[in-house]
This record gives structure tokens, C-alpha cells and sequence, in this order.
């Protein structure tokens, strides 16, 4: 989806947000406007806000901009960079940078470990909307059951302090999106199993939880904030499973609300974001294909 790099972008982002039918899931168009522009006008003060909290901008582009140097400067068979959904870097500018050819091909790879109309299907569309040149396309597919990927996750959750509760932390979507087909949440609970399966001997409790629920309607649940009720003097350690590189969602959400609303010891994994086993994944991911 992209990260605000700076607060003049916040605007921006939610209202590409909301204009997109794969997340407002409203059949008028005109209709779908009105509503995004109440959304919008609502919550732009405390999205600001928060903004300000992590210093002003998301972590994500420059995550997202080390990642791809880092990942160019492993290999010479690839070039690497990255578009965003709703702010820049758009796909016309970025596809602007390149002189592509009708024999050139282009891999896509959506940073996101589940599928979902929300995500993925979003930005795929995004891209196919603002390309036009006949060149061959592979996609890479959701990667949340790849081993490789998921040696990336224990490892980070085995260098914390040892916990007793671990809690695996997925952004929530509507339930009315999943009751209209979504796998997101199946792919959540097999990777969630996937998970509990490999630590099933290190913690007192493994527990799935929803964070980022927005608005009246309901969500997939258990949320968050009631998971955390069930616990008091326990140390908790959380892992944001439903995300690549580190976002307001992780950095602000987690690492800020969540652990001022818990009063015992919290701490929040990191998301791979660039780090070398990322690197690696990424690279013979896109070598296989």
C-alpha cells in the first residue's frame, strides 16, 4: 500500500485508500465517494497525529528503498525497486524509470505473505491499471507456508528475551469481505498453526489475535486489545505476521498503543524488512521462476 513520507501525504493516502473498490467494497461508485470523503475528513487529524508519534513519516519507503539496494547489489541478474498503492512511489513513475521492451519481463511481487483482495488483488490491479507494454509478467504468489520465509520468522521471535505468552498479531479485515469468498483468513490460521507448531514447547500460551480493526462493523475477531485483557503479570512477545516490512501498523500501532494499554512486559518482533535472510528469500524466490 505504501507508507506516508510525509504528513502532507496522509490525505492522499486515504483517499486512494478509500477510492479503491477492493477495500471499500461499495457498488457505486458515487456512493463509495461520498463515504470516502467522510472517512477521510474524520479521521485525517489523529492519523497526523499518530504520524507524529514515529517522527513524522512511515518506516516503509525507506525500508522498502534499502531493501531493493541491498538486493541489486547481491546480483547483477535483476533490477530491483518498488511501487506503492496509494502514495509514491506511484507504478507510472517507477515504470518511467525503465526503458522496458516488448522482450523484457517483469516480476511482481506483492509484499504480502497471505492473499487477499485487499492486498494483493489491490495491488496487482494497480499495477495492470497503469501498464500498457506487452512484455511477459510472473507473479509471485502468497509464500506464507514457505519454509525459507518462515526460518526468517522463527529466528527473529527465538532473538527476543524469552516470553511467556506469544501472541501472532494479523491486521483484521471486515467479515463481510471474508464471508464474500477472501482467503485471508484461512491462510492466517494455517500460518498461525505453522507457527505454534515450531514453539509449541517455549511458551506458557501461543494465542492468533486481530489488530487494526476500523469502524462498526464486525471484524475477524479475537481482537487485540481483548487478548491482551485475558493476560495480567504474564511478558508477552508479539510477531505482526500479516506484514513484510515495518509500517505504522507495527511501529506505532504495536509498539506504542498496544504497549501502553498492556501493563505488563510487552515487546513487538521486527518484520523482515531488509534484513539478509529477507535478501536471500526474495532473490532465489525470483531466481526460481
Amino acid at each position: 500500500m505504501g507508507g506516508v513520507n510525509h504528513l502532507d501525504e496522509c490525505e492522499v493516502f486515504l483517499k486512494n485508500m478509500f477510492a479503491d473498490p477492493n477495500i471499500l467494497t461499495i457498488k457505486s461508485n458515487l456512493l463509495r465517494k461520498i463515504i470516502s470523503f467522510i472517512i477521510r475528513k474524520t479521521r485525517i487529524k489523529q492519523m497526523k497525529e499518530n504520524y507524529l508519534k514515529i517522527g513524522g513519516k512511515s518506516p516503509l519507503t525507506d525500508i522498502q528503498k534499502s531493501l531493493c539496494e541491498k538486493l541489486n547489489k547481491m546480483q547483477d541478474e535483476f533490477k530491483f525497486d518498488f511501487i506503492s498503492t496509494y502514495v509514491p512511489p506511484f507504478v507510472k513513475e517507477v515504470l518511467a524509470k525503465y526503458d522496458i521492451k516488448n522482450d523484457d519481463e517483469i516480476i511482481l511481487f506483492p509484499l504480502y505473505p497471505h492473499y487477499s483482495t485487499t492486498t494483493t488483488k489491490s495491488s496487482l490491479n494497480d499495477f495492470y491499471n497503469n501498464f500498457n507494454t506487452g512484455c511477459k509478467i510472473h507473479e509471485v504468489p502468497f509464500f506464507y507456508n514457505d519454509n525459507l520465509y518462515n526460518e526468517i520468522i522463527f529466528n527473529e521471535i527465538k532473538s527476543h528475551k524469552k516470553a511467556d505468552i506469544l501472541i501472532i498479531s494479523a491486521h483484521s479485515l471486515p467479515q463481510k469481505i471474508i464471508n464474500n469468498g477472501d482467503i485471508y483468513e484461512q491462510h492466517i490460521k494455517e500460518h498461525f498453526q505453522i507457527i505454534k507448531e515450531h514453539f509449541k514447547n517455549d511458551f506458557k500460551d501461543i494465542v492468533l489475535a486481530y489488530q487494526s480493526k476500523l469502524g462498526p462493523v464486525k471484524w475477524l475477531e479475537p481482537s487485540l486489545s481483548e487478548v491482551l485483557k485475558q493476560f495480567n503479570n504474564e511478558s508477552i512477545l508479539i510477531y505482526p505476521v500479516s506484514f513484510c516490512i515495518d509500517c505504522s501498523e507495527t511501529v506505532f500501532e504495536l509498539d506504542i498503543e498496544y504497549k501502553n494499554e498492556y501493563k505488563g512486559y510487552l515487546e513487538v518482533c521486527s518484520c523482515p524488512n531488509d534484513k539478509d535472510d529477507f535478501c536471500n528469500f526474495i532473490l532465489k524466490t525470483v531466481q526460481s521462476i
